[in-house]
């Protein structure tokens, strides 16, 4: 995660939260208070953006000496009673950066929690979990962070970032070809070109025309199985589409590189976590 990046975002986030100032601290605690608060997981999770975000949450606030122990490590697994961190700072700090804390950390520890049970679910067969672009405005490179501290992988950030000939695009230009045509014509040769097929004659059609990748989008099992079989390695098989922690291994079993999963990021419940006085 790109701390240049994090640390603006993060600014944009707190002057949301405070505007002219917090009140109702400012009239109770002086400048020189201090406190020990614990950051608690009030539910089984696995662990994201303790030190990048919530500490660096606390960090921009300033106002004082911060000190930081037991924080949990990305991708770990914790249980409902553990300390996730704690933190030795002002009193102000503490509470003015309270809640933007806890709300970016309880929705990325959720992400990588979710994310933990794709995992698994696939365990022991050869294919990887990615995101997609179905992420919360604003906060793109926190959620797809959050996928990876899970055990995932990312799939493109931006549309900027490589090809993707989606059915609205085959739609609108008539036809796969055509699509393809056009864009070997336009980008880069070093950026790899993907096609979603919703039918075995898409495939068929995107093997013709030499894609880098195929998506198999909302096919039954039995029919992705197929797909692959037709594809035999010539293009790397993305599986996306009525994917959920019930379909995920019978779609992983069919034989696909990659499962996308939209769920990951606009679905995912955030976990439950506390920031208590000690």
């Amino acid at each position: 995660m790109d701390t240049f990046l994090l640390d603006d975002q993060l600014r944009r986030f707190l002057r949301e939260d405070l505007e002219h100032g917090d009140i109702t601290t400012d009239a109770i605690f002086a400048d020189q208070a201090t406190a020990l608060v614990t950051l608690n997981a009030r539910e089984p999770m696995v662990a994201a953006g303790l030190e990048q975000v919530a500490a660096r949450v606390f960090c921009l606030l300033g106002g004082g000496t911060l000190t930081f122990g037991q924080i949990a490590a990305d991708g770990r697994r914790v249980e409902q009673g553990e300390v996730l961190m704690t933190i030795n700072a002002p009193v102000r700090t503490l509470l003015r950066g309270e809640r933007v804390a806890l709300n970016l950390v309880q929705r990325l520890c959720g992400i990588a929690t979710l994310t933990r049970q794709y995992v698994d679910a696939v365990k022991g067969l050869d294919v990887a979990i990615t995101d997609t672009r179905k992420t919360t405005p604003g906060l793109r490179m926190l959620e797809k962070y959050a996928v990876r501290a899970g055990g995932g992988r990312n799939h493109r950030y931006s549309l900027s970032d490589g090809v993707l000939i989606k059915d609205n695009h085959i739609a609108a230009c008539g036809s796969i070809s055509n699509a393809v045509e056009k864009v070997r014509a336009t980008v880069p040769h070093t950026i790899a070109i993907e096609v979603e097929t919703d039918t075995l004659e898409q495939v068929r059609e995107c093997l013709d025309c030499g894609v880098a990748v195929i998506m198999l989008d909302n096919m039954a099992p039995p029919v992705m199985q197929e797909a692959v079989a037709m594809i035999n390695g010539r293009a790397i098989v993305e599986a996306s589409g009525g994917v959920n922690l019930q379909t995920v291994r019978a779609i992983a079993e069919t034989g696909v590189n990659i499962i996308s999963v939209g769920a990951l990021t606009h679905s995912a419940p955030a976990c439950d976590i506390g920031l208590d006085w000690t």
